[in-house]
């Protein structure tokens, strides 16, 4: 959606919280809150949940790789919709095969940048690189086990097209030098995210209010700080400034802690697989009431944790976005009666 310039944006965190104010469909419920933020701080303090959850996949970079930061780039330049069929639940999922293991969804795409780098020797790292691709080699980069291809294929190439140009006409090819030009500010970072990619500008329009939710933007961010463990190119100030990143799995797990609710009628339909418009009221209420729900979750958290004398900065919205994603994946059977709003676009 095209804003013009004069337009105020909330900011994503703003956003939350007036979203939910006047929300019809999507509430918070203080009691779920307590008990998923009761969980959370357990594992923080027993140590399960730290920065260091991001390295401990086999499939993404370690600090030390020269090429870490342009490949966290590309991968959330990509990650986006890969969810299967539309009201068929029997469509099978997009699925990756690589040294042996079968990978779905983000893992999936992970997956297929190594396997792609590793085996054909393509430097997708490169802009260079990646902006000369066509739909065709998206979906031979991206091939499937299953019958089922990567969704959106076209929508990939352009953001990676967009990618390559903005990189090499403004930043010397390469999203390090966006980072040097942010000074440690995730803010100032996710500033120049959103207005020089336009794929990254994730905003709708409610009640005549401009929100943002800035899903990918946000996560870029943070994946560069968790592979960095906060050092070096990793290192920012204001880290804890950014929000969770709303997407079409977090909310299961808010509806299954009880710390988000929906109503009926919109339970009812998202039962029957109805899907949501990016941008309408319902998408845009379901998205920013994580937003609302993860901060009231890190607030209480925080408040566990000086009470037993631990630092309050031991947890962020990014680790509670970790452990929300994490949980959803190891209890995925569990999961299933709580339905997920799909929606196709490249934001999420």
């Amino acid at each position: 959606m095209a804003l013009s310039s004069d337009q105020k944006v909330l900011s994503p965190r703003e956003s939350g919280t007036f979203i939910v104010r006047v929300a019809q469909d999507v509430s918070i419920d203080m009691e779920g809150i307590k008990k998923c933020a009761s969980e959370i701080f357990e594992n923080v303090r027993s140590g399960k949940l730290s920065a260091r959850n991001f390295t401990q996949s086999t499939l993404h970079p370690k600090s030390t790789d020269p090429k870490a930061v342009d490949w966290i780039f590309l991968v959330d330049t990509l990650n986006f919709s890969f969810w299967s069929g539309d009201e068929d639940r029997d469509v099978p999922k997009w699925t990756v095969q690589f040294k042996g293991n079968s990978y779905t969804g983000y893992f999936a795409l992970c997956a297929a940048v190594n396997r792609a780098i590793e085996e054909e020797g393509l430097d997708l790292t490169d802009p260079k690189v990646y902006g000369s691709l066509t739909v065709d080699d998206i979906l031979r980069i991206f091939r499937s086990e299953t019958s089922t291809p990567i969704p959106m294929p076209e929508d990939r190439v352009i953001n990676l097209q967009e990618a390559s140009r903005i990189l090499q006409e403004k930043y010397q090819g390469s999203f390090v030098n966006c980072i040097h030009l942010a000074q440690k500010s995730a803010q100032q970072l996710l500033n120049t995210l959103v207005s020089d990619f336009s794929s990254y500008r994730d905003q709708a329009v409610l009640d005549s209010v401009t929100v943002s939710i800035h899903k990918r933007a946000q996560i870029l961010i943070g994946d560069i700080w968790a592979c960095h463990e906060g050092q070096g190119l990793g290192e920012f100030d204001d880290i804890d400034s950014l929000t969770m990143f709303a997407d079409y799995r977090i909310p299961q797990v808010l509806l299954h802690y009880g710390a988000m609710k929906y109503s009926k009628e919109l339970m009812d339909d998202l039962l029957k697989d109805k899907l949501l418009e990016n941008g309408e009221r319902r998408e845009v209420e379901i998205r920013g009431g994580s937003i609302h729900a993860v901060e009231l979750i890190s607030i209480d958290v925080r408040e566990r944790l000086v009470k037993v004398g631990l630092p309050p900065n031991m947890i962020n919205s990014i680790l509670i976005d970790h452990f929300l994603w994490d949980y959803r994946r190891e209890h995925a059977a569990e999961m299933e009666m709580y339905p997920y709003h799909k929606t196709r676009c490249i934001y999420y």
